[in-house]
């Protein structure tokens, strides 16, 4: 039987009712027992320099990586640390030259990585450590206030102090000058177990942990090996990592995804404008992944910065307006902008432009990823839509999540049985193939392209003894894309200020998720069912500007 005919210009086949990518297929490894870490090792390319610290100029060969991981999984593996198959390590931690070593040695052992965001409070931290169960900690000395008792550490420092608490039991420095023993018993990791565990604020609610598999993280190591045309290359490009390691993006594509490929990855701890500048220039930095905000930044300065080598921009987080695509290029023309649009449960990428002509397509997230199919299927009907018609997108791909961590509903939700992936974004695929990202269905704020679930900020304003109902919107903001705003209705008798409630919040939660704007309403408007129409809310509030 002939496969069912495919558009060639939009991707859509009629038969099956969904889009296939345009993008030709990347291999995959047909061997069922590899993990990541020996396919990332495994790769040959012409790269010398894998990391290099921005702060201190500090520069990781790859063979010194490749040495320093297999060092620390002997390490982690043997006792006092005793690192299984299955177990959770997680990594609290900014961005570092030690992040990948950690993360890469816990990989190849089985271990399941799990990430926190180091501006999370402690309350936050323990929340996942309570889900995600770790049995072991990779942290800064800074963080190590912040991580609940009874978790062993190990410090992402070179070596020990003496005012070092108990719970400290190996350094990185130490585990990684470990000497590899290659007679050691290796438990059997398959493309099937899980590699990752990291927490997205879900589609709805509070947060969620997402489990992806070796297999997910292979196949997004050949999509953006692909995507950046490294693979057989004898340039060796270097990406300045301006994410965070402990965000999807910055997991797979700096902490494991670009050291397959030779590519030097410059480690910056924090952002911030005169350091990446000062790194770009010293280091010769061709490629640029950021969040919007640091690229409106460049385009607000009064004359073009200096980018000395620098050949593409990748911007991920929100869609770029053509506004902003306009002024960059009038201001950077001798440098490209690529946009990448995906999720913490699409192990990263699901869709991106690759080529300066495909970002012209302004509002566009780009074509399908290699591998991928997707459906727009209409959330009232449940029907699949074909092209320039709106419904919330579905992809499926190798690279999908396994599901979300101790939770059969969500995943069964979000996962239906044949392995489509409900994204919760409204979009469109138009007659050439490029997705639009409309709305998102699941009411996420995005504050500098960090996440913000506004059902968690609207649980601990109820807790206040003074507030009787509350809402919490989007507030579109140009600097930061968004930020939270809450409409409150106030108990009687009453008199609580909007500062009031900033600062009740502000207390409690990471500086990201801090509630920025506060009316006082008398009701708030909600369906039959009682959930709230963020919709009217967001419109009320937009209306003013």
């Amino acid at each position: 039987m002939a496969p069912p005919a495919v558009d060639p210009r939009s991707g859509y086949c009629a038969a099956t009712r969904s889009f296939r990518s345009k993008r030709a297929d990347v291999p995959l490894p047909a061997d069922r027992d590899l993990d990541v870490v020996t396919f990332l090792a495994s790769r040959r390319h012409a790269g010398t320099v894998a990391l290099v610290d921005a702060a201190t100029g500090r520069r990781v060969t790859f063979a010194e990586l490749w040495r320093a991981v297999a060092g620390a999984a002997t390490a982690l593996a043997a006792p006092p640390l005793s690192l299984r198959k299955g177990q959770a390590a997680l990594v609290l931690s900014p961005n570092s030259v030690h992040f990948p070593v950690a993360a890469l040695a816990a990989m190849s052992l089985g271990a399941v990585l799990t990430t926190a965001n180091p501006l999370n409070t402690p309350a936050e931290i323990a929340k996942q450590v309570a889900d995600a169960r770790p049995v072991l900690a990779f942290t800064t000395r800074d963080l190590l206030p912040k991580l609940p008792a009874g978790l062993r550490v190990v410090l992402l420092e070179p070596e020990r102090l003496p005012s070092d608490p108990d719970a400290v039991v190996a350094t990185i420095g130490e585990i990684s000058a470990t000497t590899p023993d290659a007679a050691r018993r290796r438990e059997r990791v398959t493309q099937d177990d899980p590699a990752t565990l990291l927490y997205s604020s879900g589609t709805t609610g509070p947060s969620k942990g997402v489990v992806a598999t070796h297999r997910s993280l292979i196949s997004m190591v050949q999509i953006i090996m692909t995507r950046f045309r490294l693979e057989g290359s004898d340039r060796t490009e270097a990406f300045l990592c301006t994410v965070p390691m402990f965000h999807v993006y910055g997991l797979v594509a700096f902490a494991t995804g670009l050291l397959g490929c030779g590519a030097t990855i410059v480690v910056l701890s924090k952002y911030e404008l005169p350091e990446m500048l000062r790194a770009i220039n010293e280091y010769g930095v061709t490629y640029l992944p950021l969040v919007p905000p640091i690229l409106v930044a460049m385009v607000a300065h009064p004359k073009p910065l200096p980018l000395g080598q620098l050949r593409k921009v990748l911007s991920g987080g929100a869609p770029l307006s053509k506004e902003l695509i306009e002024g960059f290029r009038e201001k950077y023309p001798q440098v490209e902008i690529l946009q990448g649009y995906g999720l913490t449960e699409s192990t990263a990428i699901g869709a991106s432009t690759d080529s300066a002509e495909e970002s012209r397509r302004y509002g566009t997230a780009g074509l399908l990823s290699p591998n991928t199919e997707a459906k727009i299927v209409d959330p009232d009907t449940g029907e699949a839509l074909p092209v320039n018609r709106t419904g919330e997108l579905w992809i499926r791909g190798p690279y999908v999540m396994k599901g979300y961590f101790r939770n059969t509903e969500a995943t069964q939700s979000t996962l239906t049985p044949d392995g489509w992936l409900k994204t919760g974004d409204l979009c469109y695929i138009d007659e050439d193939g490029y997705l639009f990202v409309v709305d998102r269905l699941k009411e996420l704020i995005k504050y500098k392209g960090y996440q913000v679930p506004p059902a968690e900020l609207e649980a601990l304003l109820l807790t206040h003894p003074e507030i009787a109902d509350v809402a919490v919107i989007p507030f579109p903001d140009r600097e930061v894309g968004q930020f939270p705003m809450a409409y409150v209705v106030r108990k009687k008798g009453s008199n609580l200020s909007g500062r009031d409630v900033m600062e009740f919040v502000a207390k409690q939660v990471a500086p990201y998720k801090k509630v920025r704007k506060v009316a006082f309403v008398t009701e708030i408007p909600k369906n039959a069912s009682g959930k709230i129409l963020r919709k009217d809310l967001i419109k009320l509030a937009t209306s003013k500007l």
